[in-house]
């Protein structure tokens, strides 16, 4: 017996480059695209060939270049203008010249958007959608109508909306997407919808439906904070189609994350969505589009987050040392994620005992020393110190306690940083001062005193530059090392300048990275502490004995 079709839509390269501050070139969506190939989608949806010239470019360039798997390119345009014919609408014709095997149509289903935005007749709405389908199917295209506006449109008039969609269906459309456009539907009421939509027009729930049947779909946008529910909401109403972006990328507050909901739907309710293993790497392919679209990845982000499967408190260490599961709704592994164990004011020695082990220490039965470490994190933390985001400085404070010292790969005689402005003396010359920082570090180190002064743009950079300078002497590993990121907070700012400082500094070798934190009574004194963590830790990891 045939198995129910079940479609996963991939609408990253279209809405989701729709997103504010976003602006894929054409060489990024090719190189998106095979991601989302790997990660198992039916579907990619590649742009609107005909209204931009990029898209146009990029179906030209994925005929000759992709070599997809799993996923079939879509083409999205809109249905024919009023008062036209299909084959004689520019944009239609851009759809089949697009070479793409499906072409995904936006029509109308709310008749004020008819009436108002196409300053037409409903009747004529209705036929904009049968033509253009007709046509393209005709042409040998699967087709996909997106139903723009459908629930609002259906909220304010159904029997116009119902007609839209039974309209799609008769002129030959494989799938009929529901388009929450504006974001604003709650579950209950998506529901309701869906459930209400089918009874009128007779479609098969998902579940139920066989390759041919005509399948309801679902397009949301998270503006009420409901895109993941809503979603979820339709496909247990009867939707066997589902679109969304990798990362909920897309306009205002963005898309469905796509990744979350066939996380989902695998994890809770056994419906694989994905060909392949697509959702074991689902975090490193999230991770590899972040890289390419250049928007950080969001560390709370459900399933593939670096803090997905984080425990900060003690109380759940203790739990997750006995069980993982007790304290985890999933495996993480299941999502090629991982458990991560943050230490913390909170840690309790479970906690310590299990960073420990993820960091590569077994301190099982070492309860003195696990003592020791805990009350040494809390009163450090007291301090203002944090090694839930600095796992280097804490893996530091556990060799020192396991071993009595810390690797001596140098010894600091002193330091100093100056900042020296020239120019613009008044404050409307201020724009034309000129700041120069410049740093001296004195050192011991390779059996030999040390003496380097470095410039910066700014006295930390500088800083950095003269220990640089000063240890590749000795250490030439170290012109590998890289500062990539740097955070500040003022811990107490209540007392103004004489407040506490904070600061994380972000280290790279080129293949791994690792981050030290730093506390003083100004951000100089704490990046300093910060930056000498970090050469320790990366000389350490590099398998450099100290000279």
């Amino acid at each position: 017996m045939a198995t129910a079709p079940f479609h996963v839509y991939d609408t990253t390269l279209r809405d989701g480059a729709q997103q504010e501050g976003m602006n894929l070139a054409i060489a990024d969506k090719l190189a998106i695209a095979p991601l989302l190939d790997e990660l198992g989608v039916g579907f990619i949806e590649g742009g609107w060939p005909g209204a931009i010239p990029k898209d146009t470019e990029f179906f030209r360039r994925a005929a000759k270049e992709l070599e997809l798997k799993n996923a079939v390119l879509a083409a999205f345009g809109s249905t024919r203008k009023a008062a036209t014919r299909a084959w004689d609408d520019p944009q239609v014709r851009a759809l089949l010249d697009s070479e793409a095997p499906v072409v995904t149509l936006v029509a109308k289903s709310d008749v004020r958007h008819v009436e108002r935005a196409l300053r037409t007749t409903p009747d004529e709405g209705l036929a904009m959608i049968r033509d253009t389908v007709e046509f393209l199917v005709g042409e040998g295209r699967r087709v996909v109508v997106d139903a723009e506006h459908f629930f609002d449109g259906y909220r304010y008039d159904p029997g116009f909306t119902t007609a839209a969609v039974r309209t799609a269906f008769e002129a030959g459309a494989e799938v009929v997407a529901l388009c929450d456009t504006n974001g604003g539907m709650l579950p209950s009421w998506v529901t309701d919808v869906v459930s209400e939509l089918r009874d009128t027009l007779g479609i098969v729930h998902g579940r139920d439906a066989r390759p041919g049947d005509g399948l309801l779909g679902m397009h949301a946008h998270n503006d009420s904070g409901c895109a993941v529910a809503n979603t979820l909401a339709a496909v247990e109403a009867g939707c066997a189609h589902v679109q969304g972006t990798v990362n909920g990328y897309g306009e205002r507050t963005g898309n469905v994350d796509l990744v979350t909901v066939v996380a989902n739907l695998a994890l809770k309710h056994d419906l694989s969505t994905l060909a392949g293993d697509g959702l074991a790497e689902s975090t490193r392919i999230a991770h590899a589009v972040a890289e390419i679209t250049n928007i950080a990845p969001y560390t709370r982000q459900p399933y593939v987050g670096a803090s997905a499967f984080a425990h900060k408190a003690g109380l759940h260490a203790s739990a997750i040392k006995v069980d993982p599961d007790l304290y985890q709704h999933v495996d993480p592994t299941a999502v090629g994620n991982d458990m991560r164990m943050l230490v913390s004011d909170m840690a309790g020695r479970a906690s310590i005992e299990l960073k420990g082990r993820e960091l590569g220490f077994d301190l099982a039965g070492q309860g003195e020393l696990l003592t020791r470490v805990t009350h040494r994190v809390k009163d450090a933390e007291a301090q203002g110190y944090t090694f839930d985001a600095a796992d280097a400085s804490f893996e530091l404070i556990l060799r020192e306690e396991l071993t009595g010292a810390r690797p001596q790969f140098f010894r600091i005689e002193s330091w100093r940083a100056i900042v020296e402005t020239t120019g613009g003396t008044r404050n409307a010359d201020r724009h034309d001062a000129e700041a120069l920082a410049e740093a001296t570090v004195k050192l011991h180190a390779g059996g030999e005193r040390i003496v380097v002064t470095g410039e910066g743009n700014g006295p930390v950079n500088a800083l950095d530059q003269a220990l640089r300078h000063a240890l590749t002497k000795v250490y030439p590993d170290i012109e590998r090392f890289e500062l990539v990121d740097f955070k500040v907070r003022i811990m107490d700012a209540q007392h103004g300048t004489d407040a506490t400082t904070r600061v994380l500094v972000e280290t790279t070798d080129g293949q791994h990275t690792w981050s030290t934190v730093g506390v003083g009574p100004n951000i100089i004194e704490a990046a300093w502490e910060a930056l000498i963590d970090a050469h320790v830790f990366g000389l350490l990891h590099a398998g450099v004995e100290p000279r």
